[in-house]
């Protein structure tokens, strides 16, 4: 009995030991994703926001909060920074509206009519996401200035005045919805594709015409996806930096993006300033995404049931040719005119021409510089250093977008729910303000990469942290823990189960997560802005400088071969996927 009563306290000690054992063991892979997106994440946001309220900006061995102030934010309420607002609210508005007419048309055309050529149509939704913002608005710029332009040209040679100026805020809505309008035809055309046709049908027969039948009840019933792509829209088009510098320079337009770009760039640098801005930008920003989400909650627009779904046809009678054209124009502003500006730059002598007409004379045409690009030094390392960043930083995002949303999802590890809200935080900062704060990051941080192309890597993996998180998520949810835990029940380790189970039912959505953030990365301009170095540049960024710096034939042909590139690394990658779900 003695023997008894001192081994139960001896018992309790171990279970409690091995319990304490237990929970740091739970806590360890949180811990560690927590620092992770810590240092990716919160610490370049905490960092632009620290600027805005202190005197000093972040720099090696110095990180003063002595200086506090709120001088800072009288750059926000100064005449430069109030007409730069108003200007970003008034493309982002212009601009979102335009894009959901134009992918709205396209996704209803497509996904619920009659059209000629609906499988075109659908190609034509998709095809402006493989050609740049910036490309196409380099190209426009040399279509649409009011002197130079190829189209006021050819107009003169036809004897007609001048015919467009994009030089304003009406081209910048203009281009900027071209490009964009994409997001809009995606989400809707998936909601029309989804919709349960049976609200529709109940309408026809208590007598509505089909026009009342899409007033009344089919585009109501798409609401949050026409509100989601609006919003969507409105904060890639406030937040959207090179198209509104390489169209709103030449007419002295500034947005919130160049302004803040404005105060970095000059001498001496106005970083604090610079922050304040920044975080204004935020701030609406997430006031227009609040705005979105109570709209939406004050309906329910469930129409998708377990039953079979038959959408109904709608009949475009004599319109069905002029849906075609519709489709047709804006393929060819889109797409076609922009890839035939660029070559006429490339292939002619001189970038600048008095007559189209003559500049096809004998003599005038050259592959000249095609050579010169293509035999570049600099568009070489540019593209080897494009490739190797766009693919590593799309599989470590696409690695660690897994890891984190399993822990999540899937996981009763500690402080879980708090990973999901940090990795979506960067949808919420504007891409300049991200690259901001990163910028100031790898300065301060005791680790010597800046300058190199790691430092690029990580800053693609935090920026596309919420697309490769949410990709992720959706499949992970797709999966039912079942199986998993089947075979942890006979004898598998988790993370066995996860490596054998898990993982080859992903393959196919986790390939595709790959290519979204590869693509993503091919594309980006804004957040590398502030963290190249000569020996680091992308393509995105000798474009951009050359353009700037007025070498208009070499940035036209780098911007060839960039969309080739994408082109081949998207084909690659597809055509990868699908081997490897054979």
């Amino acid at each position: 009995m003695a023997t008894s009563t001192l081994e139960r306290p001896q018992r309790h000690a171990a279970t409690a030991k091995s319990t304490a054992t237990s929970a740091v063991r739970r806590g360890v892979l949180p811990a560690v994703l927590y620092a992770l997106l810590a240092i990716l994440i919160v610490m370049p946001i905490a960092l632009v926001v620290l600027s805005a309220f202190t005197t000093t900006t972040p720099r090696p061995g110095n990180l003063d909060l002595s200086g506090l102030t709120l001088e800072n934010f009288a750059a926000v309420v100064g005449p430069g920074a109030g007409q730069a607002a108003l200007n970003s609210l008034l493309v982002g508005v212009g601009a979102s509206i335009l894009a959901l007419a134009i992918g709205g048309f396209l996704a209803f055309v497509a996904a619920r009519t009659n059209a000629y050529a609906k499988g075109f149509l659908y190609f034509v939704g998709l095809l402006p996401m493989f050609l740049p913002s910036y490309v196409g608005a380099l190209a426009w710029a040399v279509l649409g200035g009011p002197n130079a332009g190829l189209l006021n040209i050819l107009a003169r040679d036809l004897g007609m005045p001048a015919i467009v100026d994009i030089f304003n805020v009406a081209g910048l809505v203009f281009v900027l919805a071209l490009y964009y309008a994409p997001y809009a035809f995606l989400l809707i055309h998936a909601s029309l594709s989804l919709m349960n046709p049976d609200l529709e049908e109940a309408a026809r027969i208590h007598g509505a015409t089909p026009l009342t039948v899409l007033r009344k009840v089919t585009f109501p019933l798409a609401t949050p996806a026409i509100l989601g792509a609006g919003i969507l829209i409105f904060v890639l088009t406030v937040e959207n930096f090179p198209v509104s510098q390489i169209i709103g320079s030449a007419g002295g337009l500034d947005t919130l993006p160049t302004y803040i770009y404005r105060l970095m760039n000059s001498a001496p640098s106005r970083g604090n300033e610079a922050a304040a801005v920044a975080i204004t930008l935020v701030v609406i920003v997430l006031a227009v995404t609040a705005l979105q989400r109570w709209v939406v909650s004050k309906r329910s627009y469930t129409t998708v049931s377990g039953k079979g779904l038959k959408l109904g046809v709608v009949n475009l009678g004599w319109f069905r040719l002029p849906a075609l054209i519709i489709g047709l124009v804006y393929f060819v502003l889109s797409t076609v005119l922009p890839i035939v500006a660029l070559l006429f730059v490339v292939l002619h002598d001189s970038p600048y021409v008095g007559s189209i007409t003559q500049a096809f004379s004998e003599g005038r045409l050259s592959f000249e510089q095609f050579e010169e690009t293509l035999g570049s030094s600099v568009v070489h390392q540019a593209t080897i250093n494009s490739v190797i960043v766009a693919v590593v930083a799309a599989l470590a995002g696409t690695l660690l977008a897994f890891v984190v949303s399993y822990v999540v999802n899937r996981s009763k590890l500690p402080g879980r729910e708090g990973l999901g809200y940090i990795s979506m935080l960067p949808l919420a900062v504007p891409a300049i303000v991200l690259g901001l704060g990163l910028l100031w990051t790898w300065l301060i941080l005791p680790v010597p990469i800046y300058g190199t192309l790691l430092v690029m890597m990580i800053a693609f993996v935090a920026a596309q942290m919420p697309q490769g998180y949410q990709g992720a998520s959706s499949s992970i949810l797709q999966i039912h823990h079942d199986l998993e835990d089947s075979a942890v029940m006979h004898g598998a380790s988790r993370w066995r189960a996860v490596w054998r189970i898990t993982m080859p039912l992903l393959r196919v959505p986790l390939t595709s997560t790959f290519l979204l953030l590869l693509m993503l990365s091919m594309r980006e301009l804004t957040v590398p802005l502030f963290l190249f170095t000569t020996d680091t540049r992308l393509l995105s960024i000798v474009i951009f400088e050359d353009f700037e710096n007025g070498v208009l034939q070499r940035s036209a042909a780098t911007s060839l071969v960039y969309c080739v590139v994408i082109f081949v690394l998207a084909f690659i990658a597809r055509r990868f996927g699908a081997e490897q779900t054979k």
